[in-house]
């Protein structure tokens, strides 16, 4: 197997951080996304979309989308179990996770797409340019603030995000509190519940995958 990777980014991360608790020694393959490698012919013909991570597994087979790797890694190495055991368990970790995605992910990407120079004409993924709306930047810090506020009542009442046990939505839920920085936000001030979280997540080995 092989991983298509960026060390900067956190859906790469959230994968790394996976593999790394999972054990697993997978060969790592660097696309640069700040030099568009992403983009280029070679890369999107692996994956169209132009994004990372890329898993490619030893059929051959390419998986694009950071659940869909941690799917198949769960199932084929399901020690420690990062998914959830009971149907209950998993459909919770796939809840609170879609949940760290859609409304933490995106709101933060929201913001960075349409402020950062670094993103001008680049607001999405792939080759076709879009133009920043730089009226988004407001709507995309408030949606980020009422994301974590949630999150905060959430871990008022659970140990992990998706219950008792360490899962993959704490992996992704990581990944988008660090991320978090990348436009000046620091999702843990005034936050207990969630700065108790982070202390005890980072005692884990994999946060430095």
């Amino acid at each position: 197997m092989r991983l298509f990777d960026f060390n900067r980014a956190p859906n790469p991360r959230r994968a790394r951080m996976f593999i790394a608790e999972k054990g697993l020694d997978i060969e790592k393959v660097n696309v640069n996304l700040f030099r568009m490698e992403q983009l280029s012919d070679e890369f999107t013909s692996i994956n169209p979309l132009g994004t990372v991570p890329v898993l490619e597994t030893d059929d051959g087979t390419y998986l694009t989308e950071t659940v869909a790797i941690c799917c198949y890694l769960e199932n084929i190495h399901p020690e420690p179990v990062l998914m959830g055991h009971t149907a209950t368990e998993k459909a919770l970790v796939l809840n609170w996770n879609n949940i760290v995605e859609q409304h933490g992910m995106l709101s933060i990407a929201e913001m960075l797409r349409n402020w950062s120079p670094g993103f001008r004409d680049r607001v999405f993924p792939g080759k076709i340019n879009y133009h920043q709306m730089p009226e988004l930047i407001e709507r995309g810090r408030l949606r980020t603030l009422q994301f974590f506020d949630m999150i905060e009542t959430r871990l008022q009442l659970v140990n992990w995000l998706a219950g008792e046990q360490f899962s993959l939505a704490d992996i992704s839920l990581l990944a988008i509190s660090d991320f978090a920085s990348w436009v000046e936000i620091d999702p843990l001030e005034n936050r207990s519940a969630l700065q108790a979280w982070y202390t005890r997540i980072s005692e884990r080995s994999s946060v430095k995958a």
